[in-house]
């Protein structure tokens, strides 16, 4: 693969990515994000993984009734007739409220959650942001499909379909993981959302994140 090959890579936009996420696009460049692809429903798009006291918990964002059947990820309009904001801060507290480095970073968190998006795309694209600023990858260049990508270009690396709810469950340990110490339970669980990681390791997050690789499909 040449130099041109391995600048690009193609893949989703997911809430508050996991880890494999994470691993999968550290070595790229420029990121591309298919925004252009039907919805995927009960799926990491709008869902985040997170480490409590008593368990794996998901955080999901309820996204309007308007966009049940096909409609287009960029046109995905978050539900704010529930209050999933206070829902998912009140468990982020509880899950890392003790972490080393949830002081210095659960205002940006907060601050983003609660900007009240109307669509999932801006809260998701403004969240990946953030991690990877905190995450210091600032040579990192995001862009947008402006339609959906059936052949992407030679230079891309199309990775679509490769972060799922089956091939890379929140918990899998199929992959080889680096370990680091969680704020709960003796047994360590892999692959949640980067902020499990941001919260726990702080500056350390990067190379753990490249320590790390999922189990390739």
């Amino acid at each position: 693969m040449n130099h041109s090959q391995a600048d690009t890579v193609l893949t989703e936009l997911h809430y508050l990515p996991n880890v494999a996420f994470f691993v999968q696009v550290q070595a790229f460049q420029k990121i591309v994000l298919e925004v252009n692809e039907n919805y995927v429903k009960q799926s990491y798009r709008n869902r985040a993984y997170i480490l409590t006291a008593n368990k794996i918990q998901a955080l999901s964002i309820p996204v309007s009734r308007e966009n049940k059947g096909k409609t287009k990820l960029k046109d995905v309009r978050i539900n704010y007739s529930e209050r999933w904001q206070n829902l998912h801060w009140r468990s982020l507290y509880s899950a890392y409220g003790k972490s080393p480095f949830f002081d210095f970073f659960a205002d940006c968190f907060h601050d983003i959650l609660y900007s009240k998006y109307a669509f999932l795309l801006d809260l998701n694209l403004s969240l990946l942001s953030k991690c990877l600023e905190l995450l210091s990858w600032h040579d990192k260049q995001i862009i947008l499909t402006d339609k959906y990508t059936e052949a992407p270009e030679n230079q891309w690396v199309d990775k679509r379909g490769q972060i799922d709810l089956k091939s890379a469950p929140p918990g899998d340990n199929s992959g080889s993981y680096q370990e680091y110490q969680q704020v709960f339970g003796k047994n360590f669980a892999p692959n949640l959302s980067v902020i499990d990681l941001l919260f726990c390791e702080g500056a350390n997050a990067n190379m753990i994140i490249r320590q790390s690789s999922p189990r390739h499909r």
